[in-house]
């Protein structure tokens, strides 16, 4: 009989642990990761109280490892609220402008998004959990290629990626319910106006180097609605865009 209590207390914390173990939620990251305490501490700090409200785009930004995304070297900047570089002279957009512009779109479980720039692959990752699929076009073939790599290593498989210029569009997967442009021309490129579905949602950034807004706009009668959202600042389009607007700068 004395080896009752010591038998009765290992049923207690095993019962306890296995407690434990079911708050946690099975899959889910142990609750000292850090990565994961750092997520959540940037949806909070740098998403909520910024404004963000859109419950699936705060869930997927707790989900996605920002820090996948990145050259080793800045990993440890990941869940920092800032734009950071990733090479090719292209930047890792900061969390809040990259949830801003995603809950601007409205994303539906349902939708097809075509994305301009696929850069490190992040936008198109927060992307890829809320909507059905992704197509995504990278100017540069270096980070095009890991963008498509880290997307293949996190099993994201509604994402499409290829290397090419984004002002040409995806003409064979368009019609899309929104577009996402992630750096800015001074102007709409027209094909992603013919491959926006009636009714489709556009945010993209406009203006100069040192001059851009974020706009929303909205495809109607086959003419897009324009709705300035606030002041930005992304990495100019390049390709052809950046040729017309060369060229419309001559005298």
């Amino acid at each position: 009989m004395a080896c009752l209590p010591t038998l009765r207390a290992l049923a207690l914390s095993a019962m306890a642990s296995l407690s434990a173990l079911v708050a946690a939620g099975a899959g889910d990251e142990p609750a000292t990761d850090t990565r994961s305490a750092a997520r959540n501490k940037m949806v909070q700090q740098s998403l909520i109280e910024r404004g963000i409200k859109d419950k699936r785009v705060l869930d997927a930004f707790r989900t996605v490892p920002r820090h996948k995304f990145l050259p080793p070297d800045t990993q440890r900047q990941a869940y920092d609220d800032e734009s950071i570089p990733i090479g090719e002279g292209q930047t890792l957009t900061a969390p809040f402008e990259v949830a801003f512009m995603t809950e601007v779109i409205d994303p539906k479980p349902t939708d097809k998004v075509y994305e301009v720039g696929t850069g490190s692959g992040f936008q198109s990752a927060i992307l890829s959990r809320l909507v059905k699929d992704v197509y995504s076009v990278e100017i540069h073939p270096p980070l095009g290629k890991r963008a498509a790599e880290v997307h293949k290593e996190l099993g994201y498989t509604n994402i499409h990626t290829r290397i090419g210029d984004g002002y040409a569009g995806w003409p064979e997967a368009a019609p899309f319910d929104a577009i996402v442009v992630t750096c800015a021309p001074t102007k709409v490129p027209p094909p992603l106006v013919e491959q926006l579905k009636e009714g489709g949602r556009m945010v993209i950034p406009l203006g100069g180097k040192f001059d851009q807004r974020v706009h929303l706009m909205i495809k109607k009668d086959g003419k897009l609605t324009d709705k300035v959202l606030r002041p930005t600042l992304f990495v100019p389009m390049t390709g052809k865009a950046q040729r017309e607007a060369k060229e419309g700068a001559k005298p």
